[in-house]
C-alpha cells in the first residue's frame, strides 16, 4: 500500500485501522479524500483485510474544509476540477467492498459529516458533533449527503439537519440512528476495533456478499446524486448569499442573507 503523510495505517489482526492525520481539526481537501480512496482500494484487494476502522488523530474527526486557507475553492466555479476530483474520490470510498466502522470522536462537520457517512457503523461519544452546515454557507450539501443521510436516519430527520444546519451531539445521534454506540471518548477507537473484530471473525466472503446485497444500487445512485449536488454547488457559489455565508461563518456571526 502507498504510504501517505496524512493517512496512517495500523493492522489489528484482520482489521486495518486507517487514521486521518491532519491534527488538530483534520480539515479535508481533494488530496486527503484521494489518499483515503487509494487506501480503501488497496485494502479491498488485500485478503488479510476483513474490516476497516476509519478514525482520526486530533481534536476533531473532520471539521470539513478549511475556509481560512482557501477551502472556499471547493465551491468556486473557477476551480471546478477540485470538486470533480473530490467527488470522484468520494464515490471510490463508497464503492469499498469491505465493511467499515467509523470511530467518530469529535466534530464531523460539512464534508466531514459526509466522510463519517462512508462507514457502515459509527461509534461516538458525548463530545461527538455532526452537522451539515451547508445552508449556513449559502451552498448545497455535497459528498452524497443528500442521498446517504436520509437513507440512514429517515427523510424527516435528515431534512431537519439539512435545512437548519443544526449540530447533533453524540447522544442525540444515537437516538436518531446516526450513531450505533455511545461510549466514553477514551473508548471510541477500542469499541470500533472490537466491532470490526466481531465482523472479521465471520466468513469474509459471506460478509462481503451480504453487505453488497444490502447496499445494492447505492454507488449508482450516488453517482447521479453527486452530479446533481455538484451542479447545484456551482450554481449557488455564484450568489451573494454564498459570499455572505462564507464571511459569516469565518467571522462567527449570523448570516445576513438577501436571497440573491
Amino acid at each position: 500500500m502507498t504510504e501517505f503523510d496524512d493517512v496512517r495505517v495500523e493492522w489489528h489482526g484482520h482489521t486495518a485501522l486507517l487514521e486521518i492525520y491532519r491534527p488538530p481539526l483534520n480539515f479535508f481537501d481533494p488530496t486527503l479524500i484521494e489518499h483515503l480512496a487509494s487506501c480503501f482500494e488497496a485494502l479491498d484487494k488485500d485478503d488479510r483485510c476483513r474490516a476497516i476502522v476509519l478514525a482520526a488523530h486530533g481534536k476533531a474527526f473532520c471539521a470539513g474544509a478549511d475556509f481560512s486557507s482557501g477551502g472556499q475553492a471547493l465551491f468556486d466555479p473557477a476551480a471546478e476540477n477540485n470538486a470533480i476530483a473530490l467527488y470522484k474520490s468520494a464515490l471510490r470510498l463508497f464503492a469499498c467492498k469491505k465493511p467499515v466502522i467509523g470511530a467518530i470522536h469529535g466534530a464531523a462537520i460539512g464534508g466531514g459529516l459526509g466522510l463519517s457517512l462512508v462507514p457502515d457503523f459509527r461509534i461516538v461519544c458525548s463530545e461527538t458533533r455532526f452537522a451539515a452546515n451547508f445552508v449556513q454557507l449559502g451552498i448545497h450539501p455535497g459528498f452524497g449527503i443528500s442521498l446517504v443521510l436520509p437513507r440512514l436516519i429517515g427523510q424527516q430527520r435528515a431534512q431537519l439537519m439539512l435545512l437548519s444546519g443544526r449540530r447533533i451531539k453524540g447522544g442525540e445521534a444515537l437516538e436518531i440512528g446516526l450513531a450505533d454506540k455511545l461510549v466514553p471518548a477514551a473508548d471510541v477507537r477500542s469499541e470500533a476495533l472490537a466491532l470490526a473484530d466481531e465482523i472479521a471473525q465471520c466468513a469474509p466472503l459471506a460478509v462481503e456478499s451480504t453487505r453488497a446485497t444490502l447496499r445494492q444500487g447505492l454507488v449508482d445512485a450516488l453517482r447521479a446524486h453527486l452530479e446533481h449536488e455538484f451542479a447545484e454547488q456551482v450554481r449557488l457559489a455564484k450568489t451573494a448569499d454564498h459570499k455572505e455565508g462564507m464571511a459569516a461563518v469565518s467571522e462567527r456571526r449570523a448570516g445576513q442573507f438577501r436571497r440573491a
